[in-house]
């Protein structure tokens, strides 16, 4: 069949084509502006900014909109809140010193969820508004009169052009990155230091600034050129004796003395946990730093003139340290001078910390160079004592001997039951026979060894994928050799003899927090919590110990006053119960005829006796001992109990 065209049909499609083709403009004129090539009114291009790419991925969109509002209500139309950099704004510079950067692993993870949640993701990646730009930007010409006629919309039309360029993806560069909250790096660490000072003078320091606690005053006695040295046995070490001296010999005030400590300790837990900051990153070193400085009794041995916190943050440096030495050969030096002061705090506990870098250095090759080091530092460290042990005791077997039998015999015991006992009080559990203070306040004591298995099998995990994992191993087998004689050969306890297991413990806990908390909000925000009760939990323990130490170093002073005024003054000499502190506190010399600090016997009293003042000091009912029957009895006020005997006045008849 032959089709017949007319002279109307070819005008009807004509006119027809037409109009499609002005249709199909007007849906594409969106675009992008056509360029053309006849300009009878020239336009200036607007040039970008210097540095801007004019093509390629990080190029800004040109699209050009027509007919867009470009007055205040356009402008308030489509102003989108951005809540969370507000909020993280204001967060910095209200806490930014203290709370913000305390607990930066927390708030990090919850702002970064935030932020996740506030932005749109499309098959892409993350969407945004796309910006507006001046039309003809990025033409080369002008438009003629029917183009421009084809690109006006309605209302409607340009409202969803307007919805799809908000959520059109914008092309891969920087300014499509998902925000992500900066806090100020290297600060957190800072943060808790000054934390853990503001707790001592604030909480620690006030109850403690008159008295010297018992094995305080033995400590210091060594060094006060005001007062006779009291009894210093086997087991101890002068470190401390040296570390207090230059503040002894300027004045004898117990406030300066605390406070002294108190800045020494909080320097001391920045230089620790600083080492680490280049193996474990900022946030982990902080977060490891703030958990231990958060336990009561590291709060409360900061001012105080004990060796076992001390020997805690020298193990931390020690350690970290070690590591860093294969990379960095100063770290060797200063890992030398670590082992000497912790030798000079206490030589037990640095052949316990020695002994697992010894053997790593003996292993593993690139940690060989560091056994002259290791050697040379604990050598140094331990001169003193070794010295000491032969002009006192008569050889180091000699005074490892007595050593041990003045700890009650140094043999194999399970001592995890008197350790958990003591762990919220009392400050020395010999024998542990008292009630449990606060167990429902111990489950992170029973926690930490899972908490250090796991962190253990994480780095076991990442080992066979390439990671280091002896920042994990190293320290927890350091932390498990420094338990070992609390643990396993101890028949008593007391908290402040596991400062270095928590303090090298804290490391690895850290991490594996860290580590868990990263990638999800939910568990990051329920981890912030348990660190934040964890905290607030140790405030009860902290107030009820530091008042139960105030008391008890406020009877030392009462009775001092009381001796006194008997006439007990310097010289003179005290001996039985709490002869030590008290001594100190009268200034007068103490000694004992039985028990541990036994350094005298009861004629070598009697001699004494006829020279200077002398008291026998008895606690409760018990009586005098028998060279001191027939001596006065003069009741102490104010001590709950204690007795006086003083012996008669020397030159009388007795």
């Amino acid at each position: 069949m032959t089709a017949h065209v007319t002279d109307e049909d070819t005008a009807a499609d004509t006119a027809a084509t037409a109009a499609g083709g002005a249709a199909r403009a007007a849906s594409t004129a969106t675009t992008a502006a056509i360029p053309v090539t006849v300009a009878p009114v020239p336009v200036t291009a607007v040039a970008p900014p210097a540095g801007t790419p004019t093509a390629g991925p990080g190029a800004p969109p040109t699209r050009v909109r027509p007919g867009r509002r470009r007055g205040w209500a356009g402008t308030l139309r489509r102003w989108r809140p951005t809540p969370w950099p507000a909020l993280r704004a204001t967060a910095e510079q209200t806490f930014r010193a203290t709370l913000l950067t305390a607990f930066r692993p927390t708030l990090l993870t919850v702002a970064t969820a935030g932020a996740a949640a506030g932005v749109a993701v499309g098959p892409s990646g993350p969407t945004t508004a796309a910006p507006a730009h001046a039309p003809g930007a990025g033409s080369t010409g002008t438009k003629t009169g029917a183009e421009t006629g084809a690109e006006t919309k309605t209302g409607a039309e340009t409202e969803a052009e307007n919805r799809t360029a908000r959520t059109a993806p914008l092309p891969p560069g920087p300014a499509t990155a998902p925000w992500r909250p900066r806090f100020p790096q290297g600060r957190g660490l800072e943060a808790v230091s000054l934390l853990y000072l503001l707790v001592q003078l604030t909480l620690v320091v006030p109850h403690l600034a008159h008295v010297l606690g018992w094995d305080e005053t033995v400590y210091v006695s060594q060094v006060d050129p005001r007062t006779p040295a009291a009894f210093f046995s086997a087991p101890r070490s002068r470190g401390i004796s040296v570390l207090v001296s230059p503040v002894l010999a300027v004045t004898d005030s117990v406030l300066a003395l605390r406070i002294a400590l108190a800045l020494l300790s909080t320097a001391a837990l920045y230089a620790a946990y600083r080492v680490w900051r280049p193996l474990l990153g900022p946030v982990t070193t902080a977060l490891a730093a703030l958990v231990f400085s958060g336990l009561w009794i590291a709060q409360i041995s900061g001012p105080e003139a004990m060796p076992n916190l001390w020997v805690a943050l020298g193990a931390v440096a020690a350690t970290g340290l070690f590591l860093r030495a294969p990379r960095e050969p100063n770290a060797r030096w200063w890992l030398a001078a670590c082992l000497a002061g912790v030798a000079l705090m206490r030589v037990p506990d640095a052949a316990w910390l020695g002994l697992p870098l010894l053997a790593t250095a003996g292993c593993v090759r690139s940690h060989r160079r560091t056994l002259p080091y290791l050697l040379g530092g604990l050598a140094v460290g331990a001169t003193q004592w070794t010295v000491e042990a032969y002009s006192r005791f008569g050889g180091v077997p000699q005074r490892l001997h007595v050593s041990g039998a003045t700890e009650g015999g140094m043999h194999p015991h399970l001592n995890f039951y008197n350790a958990w006992r003591s762990l919220n009080g009392p400050a020395l559990c010999r024998p542990c026979s008292g009630p449990v203070h606060h167990p429902e306040l111990t489950l992170w004591w029973l926690a930490l060894p899972l908490l250090a298995l796991a962190a253990l099998a994480v780095a076991l995990r990442e080992r066979r994928t390439g990671s280091p994992a002896d920042r994990t191993l190293v320290p927890l087998a350091v932390a498990v050799c420094l338990s070992v004689p609390y643990l396993f050969l101890l028949s008593y306890s007391a908290p402040r003899f596991l400062l270095p297991a928590y303090a090298l413990l804290a490391l690895p806990v850290g991490g594996l927090l860290t580590r868990a908390a990263r990638p999800r909000p939910a568990l990051a925000v329920t981890v912030g919590c348990l660190v934040a009760l964890q905290l607030v939990a140790q405030y009860p323990v902290l107030h009820r110990m530091t008042a139960q130490v105030a008391s008890l170093d406020q009877r030392y002073r009462v009775a001092a006053d009381d001796l006194n005024a008997l006439g007990l003054r310097a010289p003179c000499l005290l001996v039985g119960s709490h002869a030590q502190p008290v001594g100190y506190d009268a200034g007068c010399a103490s000694a004992a005829t039985k028990g541990n600090n036994r350094n005298t016997t009861p004629s070598s009293v009697l001699r004494r006796a006829e020279r200077m003042p002398t008291a026998v000091l008895t606690t409760g009912a018990r009586r005098p001992p028998h060279y001191a029957r027939d001596w006065t009895r003069h009741p102490l006020p104010g001590t709950d109990g204690w007795t006086a005997w003083l012996a008669p006045a020397p030159g009388t008849s007795r």
